[in-house]
């Protein structure tokens, strides 16, 4: 009889924890790879058994796919409007966050990006030059901006090859396939890149600002762990990750 109320508890127990256990996919801006894989370490191991996927892609492409009813419960953009859009949709279950500012730099593993500026890029010594797909990928966007700002769009769109999203991007030029990028700064921060090449900021004035977010979508409104997740983005840990990647958080000054 013991033996029976022993196997009784123990599969209540189970049972309960895997009641308890939850799971979210997350659709990420690839200019968050390095930065978000970190924060969900950090928060997994302070949430136990809590399943939490990430899938990096393009900001507009996530946004077209949520409204085609990706089984997403939270999205974070590199562009803000975005998520916003989706709110407007009513395909959102929480208000839009901002979580940060982006940067975008010139950076190279063949070249000194660091004695580099846009003017350079005219240079035909330089034949491929990689940007990410400005059609729906917020760096690639304002990387447009910033090339035609300087003057320099007209010079160097012979040369540019178009990334799917902006870590595609850094691939392309990590790899050779160009010899130059304009990549997101939180990429560049990466450690493997760190070692393989270095950078020039674009200076924020000749672009718009990258002001990213996130929502809940509908899909999770009934989901405390995108609850929680959501809520661990504002904590001092994950705020700290994301400012070591060089992004600029809410209510920061932006550093030149």
């Amino acid at each position: 009889m013991n033996l029976i109320k022993s196997l009784l508890l123990a599969c209540f127990l189970l049972s309960t924890g895997a009641a308890h256990a939850g799971k979210i996919t997350v659709a990420a801006a690839a200019d968050l790879k390095f930065a978000m894989d970190e924060i969900v370490a950090t928060f997994k191991k302070a949430n136990a058994g809590e399943d939490v996927e990430v899938i990096y892609g393009s900001s507009g492409k996530f946004h077209t796919q949520i409204q085609e009813g990706a089984p997403y419960d939270l999205f974070f953009s590199a562009d803000i409007g975005f998520p916003r859009e989706l709110a407007k949709k009513g395909l959102a279950a929480s208000g839009v966050k901002p979580y940060a500012f982006g940067r975008i730099v010139l950076w190279s593993a063949t070249l000194d990006a660091t004695r580099m500026n846009l003017n350079d890029l005219a240079d035909p010594k330089i034949a491929r030059i990689a940007i990410a797909n400005p059609k729906h990928a917020p760096y690639g966007k304002r990387a447009e901006e910033a090339l035609r700002a300087a003057g320099m769009w007209d010079k160097v769109e012979p040369k540019l090859v178009y990334g799917e999203n902006i870590a595609a991007t850094a691939q392309y030029v990590q790899t050779g396939n160009a010899q130059v990028g304009l990549i997101a700064l939180s990429l560049a921060l990466n450690p493997e890149l760190v070692s393989k090449g270095g950078y020039w900021l674009i200076p924020d004035s000749l672009h718009e600002p990258l002001e990213q977010g996130f929502i809940i979508t509908k899909r999770a409104e009934n989901n405390s762990l995108a609850k929680r997740f959501a809520d661990y983005i504002s904590s001092k840990p994950a705020r700290a990750v994301m400012t070591r990647y060089g992004f600029v958080l809410p209510g920061e000054s932006v550093k030149k």
